[in-house]
């Protein structure tokens, strides 16, 4: 299994992993048009983020996207880690935690001084994953609002 920077060729398979994970997330559904957008957009605009890739034998498996921002508290960048998701087949091999482990350093390499995500409130699988990685619970509350 080999950790690689997305490409245009893989946007199908993870489109395919995208439906995945929102079909399984309280606040999202699937949408393949939409899926394809976004990551269209973040391959084409590495200053936006970059997506991570797990492969075996050239088949996408797994991936996270880490997206980058800049936080007016600490006054350098920092990052979102989302839509990390792994094929049903593949969770439970190390893959996941190959890919967080990939997205840590790969945000340290683009000058992140923090990384925050979000899972749903009832993942418990996810939150332990998560912690066993060295994140812990923020006591920041999200809000959202659809503005179109």
């Amino acid at each position: 299994m080999e950790i690689a920077t997305a490409t245009a060729d893989d946007i199908p398979e993870l489109v395919e992993l995208l439906c995945i994970l929102f079909a399984q997330e309280a606040e999202f559904t699937p949408d393949v048009e939409a899926h394809t957008r976004a990551l269209s957009t973040i391959i084409a605009n590495p200053d936006i983020g970059v997506i991570l890739v797990a492969k075996n034998q050239e088949r996408v498996v797994g991936m996270v996207n880490l997206l980058f921002t800049v936080s007016t508290a600490l006054g350098e960048r920092v990052g979102l880690v989302e839509d990390m998701v792994v094929l049903p087949t593949w969770r439970g091999t190390g893959v996941g935690s190959h890919l967080l482990s990939r997205a840590v350093d790969k945000a340290r390499e683009c000058g992140c001084r923090r990384l925050t995500l979000l899972t749903d409130a009832d993942n418990h699988a996810a939150h332990k994953f998560y912690e066993r990685h060295g994140f812990v619970l923020s006591e920041m509350v999200p809000f959202r609002l659809a503005v179109a």
